[in-house]
């Protein structure tokens, strides 16, 4: 009875190895797939975000965005390329991230344009008298000085130029969390006897969290490999780049989306020269180009990762 209790547990062993390599290759391929792109144009409807002189960051963003979608068709016509607004209404960032994982992207890149605040300058241009009352030993005197009176003005932040963004340092548990929807996508699809037998035996199989954990590791690495791909097709296009980075803090869709992901910052309009550049037809055509540039350079990496070949 003893030896049987052995082999038994011996083959479960075997099968859960099995599963383990199966699963591990499945998440794997997936993860080196795309064939679907999410756009997402930053805020929208009662959310404008940032205010240029004459136009709003929402508007900008799905201007963008939705010429962006018709590059990408046309560059890569065997992606499906969705978005998750079309016109000028508001979601939440917990409603795109829930919009782009029903959509089951293998990518996912948010439009923004970037702002930064008026540089403020105070000087004084005169005087002016002004009477007080103090109080002293008991009674109660008026009393004169002079005070200076000042003139304020703002003057535009000259910031201007592009920086793309993937999710935060300190935010993988976020990240893992999302990263185990996909890994239940690809259990969902196991199909051999052994590997349903383990999916029966074992519903809350600590594989999964195995593989969150090498998804999230996939897909920072994506998106840290496209972000500086993005960067670099902004400079060779004559763009001022500021560089792909992380927040400290994070930029919660980017780690709430089962996907690599990056946000796109692709001008400050509060700069009154990059803010004409984004609404301009050229501004606009030159960012979708150097964005689709990149994602078909990011798409060829995955291909030559999965069939082997070098970069």
């Amino acid at each position: 009875m003893k030896q049987n209790r052995l082999n038994l547990a011996f083959r479960f062993g075997l099968i859960a190895l099995f599963t383990v390599f199966s699963l591990a290759g499945s998440t794997q391929n997936a993860a080196k797939s795309l064939k679907r792109i999410v756009i997402d144009p930053g805020h929208g409807g009662t959310d404008p975000g940032a205010y240029g002189k004459f136009s709003t960051e929402a508007a900008v963003s799905l201007a963008i965005s939705l010429k962006l979608e018709q590059y990408l068709k046309e560059a890569l016509p065997d992606v499906e390329v969705m978005m998750t607004r079309t016109t000028d209404i508001y979601n939440s960032v917990v409603e795109k991230a829930k919009i782009a994982n029903q959509m089951k992207g293998d990518l996912f890149i948010c439009i923004h344009t970037n702002s930064a605040d008026p540089s403020r300058k105070s000087e004084i241009v005169g005087h002016t008298t002004k009477t007080y009352t103090v109080k002293k030993k008991g009674k109660k005197h008026k009393v004169t000085r002079q005070v200076p009176t000042y003139k304020v003005t703002y003057t535009p932040n000259t910031a201007r130029g592009t920086e793309t963004f993937i999710y935060g340092v300190g935010k993988s548990d976020e990240k893992k969390e999302a990263a185990g929807e996909m890994v239940d996508d690809v259990v969902e699809k196991l199909d051999s006897e052994s590997e349903k037998q383990i999916k029966e035996l074992n519903e809350e199989d600590p594989t999964r969290s195995m593989m969150a954990s090498l998804l999230t590791q996939q897909f920072f690495q994506r998106a840290a490999s496209l972000a500086l791909t993005i960067e670099e097709e902004f400079k060779n296009a004559g763009r001022l780049s500021r560089e792909a980075k992380q927040r400290p803090k994070g930029i919660w869709v980017l780690q709430a989306v089962s996907m690599p992901a990056v946000l796109v910052e692709t001008g400050f309009i509060s700069n009154p020269e990059d803010e004409e550049y984004l609404n301009s037809d050229e501004g606009q055509n030159q960012i979708c180009e150097a964005i689709t540039k990149a994602i078909i350079r990011y798409k060829t990496s995955l291909s030559n990762q999965k069939t082997g070949n070098a970069n």
